[in-house]
């Protein structure tokens, strides 16, 4: 087992200088600050809110995510979804989202858990309603078609022909019952400025209120957009819907923030909860170079608007190479520092992820911190699919 999970709890109480590494520490005022912004923004607009569970997989944080009222999620596995299960018993949860085009090995789980919690689906092919078909539940499933607003990764672009003809087959089908329409911009992680994720969110919101308009108009429909870069902007939104829409924002790496995020400009470095201690392993003056125990497997290839894959928390250095376990660390560019005066072997390193789903789906307990980075609570993920 790994050492940090079977020892977790006795690490509440220590400072971080004194948690095995590589490890996550969260800090917990950060993501309470994160949360509650979003929270604010909602209400505001008065719009619903479906939080993301697949960022830091706990029900620690899932409580906190649903603590503005919202009571459903989006899942991406079924092992998050059976982890969130307890909070249906606390009046918390009442309705799960199954955030990938579903797939035949997962229908007859899914079928199952909907005994405990509403199961609501997402399709993008009529291939989908053939499954639900010949699953043959008594009961029809609530759907969500998928459209494509530009990630090119799942769903159907607003303008294709495929797409009434979609909706149709779902409206003729005994197997499925039309929930709405759901789009996610991952590619607004490219943005770099307030505008352009405005603008993405505005192409959100107009795909899915054109998708909607393909279906009667007294038909009681859900919408939702939504990507964090979006979602920080959200109270920018100006759209108004007809009468049967409900207009839902999703978001899901919004209460830990990365590297990312910060490239986008839409944050700023107190925002991001998340950390990575690692440690100095030795120290090359030939190449101007330290090494740290953080590798692919605790950091993940993703990079960022930054110099490499991860970086270096009140230093100008970044993990510039990479392989399984070992992080190269080297000096941000144009900056001159001498690695063997800035690191000693020992020395423990904060890094900055690039990506905090990724890196926090790495490890698997989660140390949580007060503002003097001394544990208070440790919080145990969910893993797997």
């Amino acid at each position: 087992m790994d050492y940090s999970l079977q020892h977790h709890a006795s690490f509440i109480g220590s400072p971080i200088s004194e948690l095995p590494t590589p490890a996550v520490v969260i800090r917990k005022r950060v993501i309470e600050d994160n949360i509650s912004q979003l929270h604010k923004d909602v209400e505001t607009l008065k719009i619903a809110f479906r939080p993301h569970v697949k960022t830091l997989k706990t029900l620690e944080i899932t409580r906190m995510m649903l603590a503005g009222g919202s009571k459903k999620i989006v899942a991406s596995t079924l092992a998050e979804i059976r982890g969130a299960l307890p909070l249906v018993k606390e009046g918390l949860l009442e309705e799960v989202l199954f955030g990938l085009p579903v797939n035949k090995s997962a229908l007859k789980q899914l079928s199952a858990i909907r005994n405990s919690v509403r199961i609501v689906l997402m399709v993008d092919h009529e291939q989908h309603i053939d499954l639900l078909e010949e699953l043959g539940d008594s009961r029809p499933w609530d759907i969500f078609v998928k459209i494509d607003v530009g990630s090119k990764r799942a769903g159907i672009p607003p303008d294709s022909t495929r797409l009434p003809a979609l909706i149709q087959r779902i409206l003729a089908s005994k197997a499925a019952s039309l929930y709405g329409f759901y789009c996610h911009a991952g590619h607004s992680y490219g943005c770099r400025t307030v505008d352009s994720a405005e603008s993405i969110l505005s192409t959100e919101i107009k795909s899915v209120l054109h998708a909607a308009s393909l279906v009667p108009g007294d038909r009681q429909l859900v919408v939702s957009v939504g990507a964090t870069p979006t979602a920080h902007v959200v109270s920018s939104l100006k759209a108004a819907a007809p009468a049967n829409i409900t207009l839902e924002l999703h978001a899901g790496n919004f209460p830990s923030n990365d590297l990312q995020q910060l490239s986008t400009g839409l944050i700023n470095k107190s925002q991001i909860a998340i950390r990575v201690v690692t440690e100095v392993c030795s120290v090359y003056p030939e190449r101007n170079e330290a090494l740290v125990n953080a590798g692919t497997i605790a950091l993940s290839k993703e990079t960022s608007g930054f110099s490499g894959f991860g970086n270096v928390v009140g230093k100008p250095w970044h993990v510039a190479r990479m392989s399984q376990e070992h992080g190269i660390l080297s000096a941000n560019e144009g900056k001159n520092g001498l690695a063997e005066k800035e690191f000693r072997v020992g020395d423990r390193v904060l890094l900055f992820p690039a990506h905090s789903c990724i890196t926090a789906a790495a490890f698997h307990v989660y140390f949580v911190v007060d503002d003097d980075d001394v544990v208070q609570e440790t919080w145990v993920p969910w893993k797997g699919w």
